[in-house]
């Protein structure tokens, strides 16, 4: 299995690396440009037209070697994993287009993109109750304990509620260079662990550390400073790919920690606008998603970065002796 997990994380890197220089002259002819808040931080005003959709970059870079883990090992629900996450990110590719097509920040608006991301939610959630017979017992670890329960048709709301949340929580964490990517990346890679030493979900292994070369492949272009970014076509993505592991995993509660760092940033964006509402106006936070308040605070974009991978390192950890 390690020379497969090598082999994988090689092909899927190596082609995200060769793809870059591709990828972001093409975006750049295409006038694919980033369109910075107004109202952000003033350092993100020399952002403004970077090169964005770079999802695509690790997107399409998981593919070759994907599809060669299903096909020749037969491993295909790595295909249905994949699928899913393709789902999701063409939802962002047309947030996207439209923001750029508008030069604004806005693209679809909220129920438009909720409508979207429900359909392929729940595409994937019907097809794993109906026709892949998916077992529907969750488990909550509780390191030397484990609860384990079934919750028959209640997988299907369940999923959907954990992929819906996954993929809005993603997206909203990624608004600094490397942020979102280099955090997925950790999460990834602590998929890969658990599921090869403690649960045993070949599948998982497989398609975690394939995405995770992908993502490691994109951060060389994406690091600050950045000379693409992902948009909404690879944050969406991530979170869809991020969800459907923790309920491949039969661990959907696994979100919570593995992810909270994406928790926080979502919960940080609701507190704010239910504040500002309650309050006639005031804030609770500078500026939210909550990297911007730390930024607003005077801490350097990558001092945030940093910072926010090593808690997610340490959530990972966690989670993992949880298990």
């Amino acid at each position: 299995m390690a020379v497969k997990i090598t082999i994988c994380f090689i092909i899927s890197f190596a082609i995200a690396v060769l793809f870059g220089p591709i990828y972001i002259p093409l975006l750049k002819r295409l006038k694919f440009g980033q369109t910075v808040r107004d109202n952000g931080p003033k350092t993100h005003l020399s952002k403004q037209g970077t090169p964005t959709i770079g999802g695509l970059i690790f997107m399409t870079a998981m593919l070759p070697a994907a599809i060669f883990m299903a096909l020749r090992y037969g491993y295909t629900d790595i295909l249905i994993m994949m699928i899913t996450m393709f789902g999701f990110g063409v939802v962002g590719f047309l947030d996207d287009i439209l923001k750029i097509k508008r030069k604004s920040k806005d693209g679809l608006n909220a129920k438009q993109k909720m409508a979207l991301l429900f359909i392929i939610a729940a595409g994937f959630s019907c097809y794993m109750y109906f026709i892949r017979d998916f077992n529907t017992v969750v488990c909550i670890d509780l390191f030397a304990t484990t609860i384990s329960f079934d919750i028959g048709w209640g997988f299907i709301p369940l999923s959907i509620l954990v992929l819906l949340s996954a993929t809005n929580a993603v997206n909203l964490t990624d608004g600094l260079d490397g942020l979102c990517a280099g955090s997925s990346f950790i999460v990834f890679i602590f998929f890969m662990l658990v599921s090869m030493l403690k649960l045993d979900n070949p599948s998982i292994v497989y398609f975690s550390i394939i995405v995770a070369g992908g993502l490691l492949g994109f951060l060389i272009f994406n690091y600050k400073p950045a000379k693409v970014f992902m948009g909404d076509t690879g944050s969406l993505a991530l979170g869809g790919a991020i969800g459907v592991c923790v309920i491949m995993l039969q661990r959907p509660f696994m979100l919570l920690l593995v992810g909270l760092l994406f928790v926080i940033e979502a919960m940080s964006v609701m507190l704010q606008v239910t504040y500002y509402k309650l309050t006639h106006g005031k804030r609770l936070f500078k500026m939210a998603p909550i990297h911007h308040h730390f930024e607003l605070m005077g801490w350097s974009e990558k001092k945030v970065v940093t910072i926010f991978w090593i808690f997610t390192l340490v959530c990972c950890a966690i989670a993992y002796f949880a298990v």
